[in-house]
C-alpha cells in the first residue's frame, strides 16, 4: 500500500489528468508545461482525500512522509527553509476538485510563519509590516479553516482597531499594530481550544492538509455537489506552493482576471486588481477591488506581461480561462487556471464566437454549454417599458444573470425558511461566504454591499444562473439590525427591493418581468446545432393548451404524456365527476361520464389543433378515485345536497374508497378493469376528438392511447380491447382511414421484467419512472423527504433518485424492458415521462439504453434537447 504515489512535483506531473491530479493541479502542471511561470509547489491526489477516509480521517504515516519530501523539494527549487530562521519558505494550501467548485471547500496562505520565521521575513524584505499582516492573516485563516472556528470574533479586533485609530483600510494599520493584533488572535486561539498556536510548520501543514480534505464533506460542499451532480467518490487533491506575496508594498498585488467577460461573452479581458493584497480580500468580498486599468497604471511592463499571458492560455486551452495572478515586487505569477464559470448566455456567446474564430467546431461548442443551468437562459428580465418608468436607487456590479424581485433577507436561514413558506426574497448580504450557499438558492436574487465580479457572491451566482449584484457600496447593509439603507433612507424585511443582474441597478418595488427571446440570435443558432446532432426526440409532458403552445415554442416535438385526471379538477367539471364516483348504478355512472366526455373532447382537440402532425399520447385515468371527493365537512354536504344524498351516505362511500397505501391501490388500469364505462368515455373522447380536428384541418391526427400501471400482459389485453371496440366502431362510422395507437406505462417492477410478454399487445412504452422508482425503492416519493436527507448525510445516497435515474437499480429495470419488449416487437417505441425525463444525467443513460425520446416538463424541454445532443456526440449511435 505505501508504495502507490500519492504526491507529485508540477514538473512531474503533466499529463495525469484531473481524475487524479484535481482541476486546479492538473493546471499548474500543464501551466508548468507550457512555460507560464507559477509558485514552486506539489499535488497531493485526489486519491489520498479517498485514502484519507478510508483511514478513519486520519494521514498515514507514509502520506505524512511523502509530503514532507515534497516540501524538502521545494526547498531545493526555492533556495528556502520551510520553519527556517533565514530565508524562511512559507506555502499556501488549496483545494482542488476534479471539476471547479468555487468558494465551496478550503484555502490557507503564509503557511510556516510563527515567531521566528516572522522576524525573518521581516529582516530580510525589510518590510515589517508585510511580515506581520502575512502572520495575522494566517492565524486568522488557520483557525477559523483547519479549526473550523467562525471567524467573526477575529474580524471584529481588526474592525475595532481601525475604528479606534479612524483608519479606513486595512493597509492603513502599521507594523506595530500588527503585531498587537497577531498576540490578540494567539491569545484568543488559546482561550478557544486551550492550547498554544502551533509553531512546528510541520505540524501547521498536516493540519491544513486535513482540513482541505475534510472540506470535501463539508455542508456547503454537499449541497454543490448535489446540486451538480458531482460524485462524493471524486474526492478533492490538495495542492501546495510556495507563497507569492501580494502584500509586500505598492509593487505587490493581487487580482482575478477572466480571458472573457464572464457576464456577457464579450471577448474581452475582464479582471480586477487590488494593490498590496492577498487572494483571499479578493477572492471573500473582503475589499472592493480595482479595475485592472490599475495594474497598467502602475506597472505597464508586468501589465502587458499579463495580457500577453493570459491569450496564451486561452489560446492553449481553447476556452476562456478563470486566473488568479499575484504580481510580487513587480514579478507576476499565475496561481491559477480553470475553464471559467459564465453566465448562460456568455456561455452561449463564448461557444458560437469561438467556432466563428475556427477554434471549435459546432459539436464541441454544443459540449462546451452547461446543461444544468441552461434553462437559466429562459429566465425573464424585466418588461422595457416598465424599466424605462423606473429610477434605480442604486447600482452595484451585474455578477448574475436575469432578474428578480422580492422582500429583503438577510441571512440565508431566513431566505431559505421564507422561501419555503411561499414567500420571494432577495437576499441581502455585506458579502455573501460559502456558508450563504443554502439561502442564495432559496432567494430570487442576492445583493451584496461589498466584493467584486470574482468575489465568492458573484462566482456562485453566475455557476448556478442566479441573479446578483455584487459590490453596492450604496446599500448599506446592517445584518443585525436588518436594515439597508440607501442615500439616508432606511429599508427593512417588508420592503421589496428589485435587482437587475444584467446591469448592476437596484430598483425600490416590483417591476414586471418579460420571457427572453428564443428564436434568434446565439440560443437560435445553437439550438440549430443542436437539433442536427441528437438522435433522442424530446416531447412534453402537458395537460393544458397553455402549456402544449409553451412547449411548442421551446420545441417540443408532441406531447408524451397528457394527464387527463388533470382535467377533471376544473371546478365546472368536478362535480360531474363526483356524480360519477357516487353513483350506485353503471346507468348512472355512465350519465355523469356522458356530462364529462364533450369536456374531455373539447381539451383534447384544443392539444390536437396546437400540436398539429405531432404526437398527442394521452394516459388514461390514473389516481385513486378518492382523490376527486372533498374532506371537508361543509363540501361534503354541499355535494350530498346536489346529488340528493344523506351526509352519511357520502362520508360512506368516502370510507370505502379510502385506502392504507392508495399509490399501490385501486388505481390506474385496475380502474378500467373495475369500472370499464370510464376506459370507454375516455376513448371515446380522445378518437371523436382526433376524427373532429382531422377533418377541420385535412390532416389526419394519429393518437396514442396509453395505459397506465400495468403488471401483466392479460389485463392490459382487456382493456386495449375495450379501446379497439370503441375506437374502431368511431373511426368506421367517420369514413376516415385514421390510425392509432395503443401502448402501456412501464411503472411496475413486474412490468419491466414481464416487458417482453406486455410487448406482445403494446405498440409502445413509457417508462413512468416516478411510480417505478419508488416501487423499486419501496419507499412512497410522497413521504421519502422525511429521512432521505439522512441517507445523503451519511452518503448512503448521492442523487435524490427522483430526480436522477438510479441506473444501478431502476436503470437495469429499464434496460431490461427494452431488451425484451424488442425482442418481442422489434418496432417497440420506447420513451420516458417521468420527472428524469428532463434531467441531463438521466438523459445520456436514456440514450444509451436505445429509447426513442425522453418527455420532460415545457421548461426542461431546451435543457433535454441539449442533453440529448451531447449524449450523441459522446456516444454516437
Amino acid at each position: 500500500m505505501a508504495e502507490k504515489r500519492y504526491v507529485y512535483p508540477f514538473d512531474e506531473a503533466y499529463g495525469l489528468g484531473k481524475e487524479l491530479l484535481g482541476g486546479k493541479g492538473a493546471g499548474l502542471a500543464e501551466m508548468r508545461h507550457i512555460g507560464v511561470r507559477i509558485p514552486e509547489g506539489f499535488t497531493i491526489t485526489t486519491e489520498a482525500c479517498t485514502l484519507y477516509y478510508d483511514s478513519g480521517k486520519k494521514l498515514p504515516d507514509y502520506l505524512v512522509n511523502a509530503i514532507y519530501d515534497a516540501i524538502k523539494g521545494i526547498e531545493a527549487q526555492t533556495g528556502k527553509k520551510f520553519g527556517g530562521d533565514s530565508k524562511p519558505l512559507l506555502v499556501s494550501v488549496r483545494s482542488g476538485a476534479r471539476v471547479s467548485m468555487p468558494g465551496m471547500m478550503d484555502t490557507i496562505l503564509n503557511l510556516g510563519l510563527n515567531d521566528t520565521t516572522v522576524a525573518a521575513l521581516a529582516r530580510e524584505t525589510n518590510n515589517e509590516r508585510f511580515a506581520f499582516d502575512s502572520y495575522r492573516r494566517f492565524i486568522l485563516m488557520f483557525t477559523n479553516i483547519a479549526k473550523g472556528h467562525p471567524r467573526t470574533e477575529m474580524d471584529k479586533m481588526l474592525e475595532e482597531l481601525k475604528e479606534s485609530r479612524g483608519y479606513k483600510l486595512d493597509t492603513e494599520v502599521t507594523a506595530e499594530e500588527l503585531k498587537v493584533l497577531v498576540k490578540q488572535y494567539k491569545e484568543y486561539y488559546k482561550k478557544t481550544f486551550g492550547e498554544e498556536f502551533p509553531s512546528d510548520p510541520k505540524v501547521q501543514l498536516i493540519e491544513a492538509v486535513t482540513a482541505v480534505f475534510r472540506s470535501w464533506d463539508n455542508p456547503r460542499a454537499n449541497v454543490y455537489r448535489m446540486m451538480n451532480n458531482i460524485p462524493y467518490s471524486w474526492g478533492t487533491a490538495v495542492n501546495v506552493q510556495s507563497m507569492a506575496f501580494g502584500n509586500k508594498g505598492e509593487t505587490s498585488g493581487t487580482g482575478v482576471a477572466f480571458s472573457r467577460d464572464p457576464g456577457t461573452g464579450e471577448k474581452k479581458i475582464s479582471a480586477e486588481y487590488l494593490p498590496n493584497a492577498q487572494g483571499e480580500d479578493v477572492v471573500a468580498g473582503i475589499r472592493t477591488p480595482l479595475h485592472i486599468e490599475e495594474l497598467q497604471k502602475r506597472m505597464p511592463g508586468v501589465y502587458q506581461q499579463f495580457v500577453d499571458t493570459i491569450k496564451k492560455m486561452e489560446a492553449h486551452y481553447r476556452d476562456m480561462q478563470d486566473m488568479e495572478f499575484t504580481v510580487e515586487d513587480g514579478i507576476l505569477y499565475f496561481l491559477q487556471t480553470r475553464n471559467g464559470k459564465r453566465t448562460p448566455a456568455a456561455s452561449l456567446k463564448i461557444a458560437c464566437d469561438l467556432v466563428d474564430e475556427g477554434v471549435i467546431d459546432e459539436k464541441e461548442a454544443v459540449c462546451r454549454i452547461d446543461a444544468l443551468t441552461f434553462d437559466k437562459l429562459l429566465l425573464p428580465g424585466f418588461d422595457k417599458d416598465e424599466l424605462a418608468k423606473a429610477k434605480p436607487i442604486a447600482k452595484g456590479l451585474a455578477a448574475g444573470p436575469g432578474a428578480g424581485t422580492g422582500k429583503l433577507a438577510f441571512t440565508a436561514e431566513e431566505a431559505e425558511a421564507r422561501h419555503n413558506a411561499g414567500e420571494k426574497v432577495i437576499l441581502v448580504r455585506a458579502e455573501t461566504s460559502p456558508e450563504d450557499i443554502v439561502g442564495m438558492v432559496a432567494a430570487e436574487a442576492v445583493l451584496t454591499m461589498r466584493g467584486g465580479m470574482t468575489s465568492h457572491a458573484a462566482v456562485v451566482a453566475r455557476g448556478m444562473g442566479k441573479c446578483c449584484v455584487c459590490g453596492c457600496a450604496a446599500a448599506l447593509i446592517d445584518e443585525e439590525k436588518k436594515t439597508v439603507t440607501i442615500d439616508g433612507k432606511v429599508y427593512g424585511p417588508n420592503d421589496t427591493f428589485s435587482i437587475d443582474g444584467s446591469t448592476g441597478d437596484v430598483y425600490l418595488g416590483s417591476i414586471k418581468t418579460v420571457e427572453p427571446d428564443l428564436t434568434s440570435g446565439y440560443f437560435g443558432r445553437l439550438m440549430k446545432w443542436v437539433d442536427e446532432n441528437r438522435a433522442l426526440k424530446v416531447r412534453t409532458n402537458a395537460d393544458t393548451p397553455r402549456d402544449a403552445k409553451q412547449a411548442k415554442i421551446f420545441g417540443a416535438q408532441g406531447i408524451g404524456l397528457c394527464r387527463t385526471e388533470h382535467m377533471f379538477f376544473d371546478k365546472d367539471r368536478i362535480f360531474s365527476m363526483r356524480k360519477m364516483i357516487l353513483a350506485d348504478t353503471v346507468e348512472d355512472r355512465e350519465a355523469a361520464l356522458t356530462e364529462l366526455e364533450p369536456m374531455q373532447q373539447k381539451d383534447f382537440e384544443g392539444l390536437y389543433e396546437i400540436m398539429g402532425d405531432l404526437n398527442v399520447n394521452v394516459r388514461l385515468l390514473d389516481p385513486p378515485l378518492h382523490e376527486f371527493l372533498p374532506q371537508e365537512e361543509g363540501l361534503i354536504k354541499e355535494l350530498a345536497d346536489a346529488i340528493g344524498k344523506s351526509v352519511e351516505q357520502v362520508k360512506d362511500r368516502i370510507d370505502d374508497l379510502h385506502e392504507a397505501n392508495p399509490m399501490m391501490g385501486h388505481r390506474g388500469c385496475r380502474l378500467a378493469v373495475t369500472y370499464p364505462e370510464i376506459c370507454r368515455m375516455q376513448t371515446r373522447a380522445i378518437i371523436k376528438a382526433a376524427i373532429a380536428v382531422s377533418k377541420r384541418t385535412g390532416k389526419l391526427v394519429e393518437p396514442e392511447i396509453m395505459v397506465p400501471l400495468v403488471l401483466e400482459v392479460r389485463e392490459l389485453k382487456y382493456v386495449k380491447n375495450i379501446i379497439c371496440e370503441v375506437a374502431d366502431q368511431l373511426i368506421k362510422e367517420s369514413g376516415l382511414n385514421m390510425k392509432y395507437h395503443v401502448g402501456t406505462m412501464i411503472e411496475i417492477p413486474r412490468a419491466a421484467l414481464l416487458a417482453d410478454e406486455i410487448a406482445s399487445e403494446a405498440e409502445f412504452f413509457s417508462f413512468g419512472t416516478n411510480d417505478l422508482t419508488q416501487m423499486t425503492f419501496g419507499f412512497s416519493r410522497d413521504d421519502a423527504g422525511k429521512f432521505l436527507g439522512e441517507y445523503y448525510s451519511k452518503k448512503i445516497f448521492e442523487e435524490d433518485p427522483f430526480k436522477t435515474l438510479d441506473q444501478n437499480g431502476v436503470g437495469k429495470l429499464v434496460q431490461n424492458a427494452v431488451k425484451l419488449g424488442r425482442g418481442t416487437r422489434p418496432d417497440l417505441h420506447v420513451g420516458v415521462c417521468g420527472e428524469t425525463g428532463g434531467d441531463p444525467k438521466s438523459i445520456e443513460f436514456y440514450h444509451k439504453a436505445g429509447l426513442d425520446y425522453v418527455s420532460c416538463s415545457p421548461f426542461r424541454v431546451p435543457v433535454a434537447r441539449l442533453a440529448a445532443a451531447q449524449a450523441n456526440i459522446k456516444f454516437p449511435r
